[in-house]
């Protein structure tokens, strides 16, 4: 009966999937103005007008696949049953933060919350890139809350967090891309948990040097950047964001010492090669932790779903990024940013040195 009913969550998340829905599934904000540059097939794209959003990619209506065996299993967003659970939700409410958890409705929201885990969003819950596959509204983002540093790591210490993930939507409209706001976020948790591992999930900052540099000052254990997708789709997938800025990010991140970290989900009609290839770009680029995971179409106003990927595929995968070099590599249809991601990096801690104790 159980396995009954958790069964049944799979089904409930797969139908409000497919309900149509306003595109970011929230009620309509105001609208902000769009980065310029060039896509990540190297074609230029026109920067929006003032006050306005960036340009909506209009996909063709398209029916999903069907979903297969290996998808017929409990997505574990649900909170039920869950005291652990439902204490991080009421502190993350309670202290006016922000989860990429709920906002990107990621399925394993209620396992990490019951394992005490959380990925906290930063800079606002409103992005100024609009990106296909991605839950997050885009809007006029309200301005940059001062407070928000502290109220963070007061959360973070009274939930006795070992491994903190912090995120944030992309900031466009700031001069510095909320570079400095990220950095004092990093710091503040640190002076309240020095303890705690820090994994940071940040935007590209537009892969400018000086925004980049506030976030290694503040010394974050891991920084983690997502490619997301293979350069051919780019352009229909995330316009507003460049393949060549995010290798930047990642390049110039390890080149400095830090643990660089990127992800990719597949379903979008990649092939397997692109996906190799890009593999193979982000090893060369210094990266060393790697997700792979499977696409879920928030609503269809999103980039379609074009294939569920095989479990085969994944394993493949993650085979091959092993063999160019990367220490660790998360990768199956519900692997998602910050999977496992305090396990994964008290593993690599232990296996850099061998007489470490467990656990730390």
């Amino acid at each position: 009966m159980l396995c009954n009913r958790l069964g049944s969550k799979f089904e409930e998340f797969d139908a409000l999937r497919r309900e149509p829905r306003r595109r970011g599934g929230r009620s309509a904000r105001p609208a902000v103005a769009g980065p310029g540059g060039r896509d990540g097939a190297g074609k230029r794209v026109a920067a929006n007008s003032p006050g306005r959003l960036p340009e909506r990619v209009k996909y063709p209506a398209t029916k999903p696949p069907p979903l297969p065996p290996w998808m017929k299993k409990p997505l574990r967003f649900a909170l039920d049953g869950g005291e652990r659970a439902g204490a991080v939700k009421a502190l993350v409410h309670g202290a006016r933060l922000k989860t990429v958890c709920e906002e990107a409705s990621c399925p394993n929201l209620g396992h990490c919350w019951q394992q005490g885990s959380a990925t906290f969003m930063i800079m606002g819950d409103r992005c100024t890139r609009r990106c296909g596959f991605c839950d997050v509204a885009t809007g006029r983002p309200l301005p940059l809350d001062p407070g928000e540093p502290e109220r963070l790591a007061r959360a973070v210490a009274e939930l006795d967090l070992r491994h903190v993930v912090i995120t944030s939507v992309d900031r466009d409209d700031v001069k510095d891309c909320g570079a400095e706001h990220f950095a004092r976020c990093i710091t503040a948790v640190r002076d309240r948990s020095p303890s705690a591992r820090i994994e940071v999930l940040i935007p590209d900052f537009k892969a400018r040097i000086e925004n980049l540099e506030r976030i290694w000052a503040a010394q974050p254990d891991i920084i983690n950047h997502n490619v997301e997708t293979v350069p051919s789709l780019y352009r229909s997938i995330c316009p507003q964001s460049n393949y060549a800025n995010s290798l930047t990010v990642l390049r110039e991140s390890a080149a400095r010492g830090f643990v660089a970290k990127s992800g990719l989900i597949l379903g979008l009609g990649e092939t397997v090669e692109e996906i190799q290839s890009v593999i193979g770009d982000l090893a060369r680029s210094g990266a060393r932790m790697l997700t792979i995971g499977q696409y879920l179409q928030p609503t269809r106003e999103h980039a379609p779903l074009k294939a569920y990927v095989e479990p085969s595929v994944f394993i493949e995968l993650k085979r091959y990024a092993l063999s160019q070099g990367f220490q660790h590599v998360e990768s199956g249809p519900l692997v998602r940013s910050s999977y496992h991601a305090g396990e994964t990096f008290a593993e690599m801690s232990r296996q850099a040195q061998p007489n470490a104790q467990d656990g730390v």
